[in-house]
């Protein structure tokens, strides 16, 4: 996995995501999805970016299906943001960089 992009499964959802002191990016994913494989790029560049006020972490959906389960993912690559364990804006689909810059830094001012 990339640097700054923690990939994780079922087990460790709730204590990653849901009790994370930081707000969360989770990339619902899986690898024989083009549009998941074509967004990893963006999701380390954001990471090197934001990686020290945001969590960015991965979910492969055909390993964990409980997860992604839990907050109704139909369609990858499913983008969830997480501010105390709360889901605070969602995106699914190829978005630009510009977007979620945008979204990230709107999440970081929620107070």
């Amino acid at each position: 996995m990339a640097e700054g992009i923690l990939e994780i499964d079922d087990s460790i959802f709730d204590a990653e995501v849901l009790k994370s002191d930081k707000p969360v990016l989770m990339d619902f994913w899986a690898p024989w999805c083009g549009p998941c494989r074509a967004i990893s790029p963006l999701m380390e560049k954001l990471a090197g970016e934001f990686g020290d006020k945001i969590k960015f972490l991965k979910c492969n959906v055909d390993d964990n299906p409980i997860s992604p389960g839990k907050y109704g993912i139909k369609s990858i690559p499913t983008l969830m943001f997480f501010k105390d364990g709360n889901v605070v804006d969602h995106v699914i689909g190829i978005v630009a960089k510009s977007k979620l810059e945008e979204m990230i830094n709107k999440i970081l001012n929620l107070s």
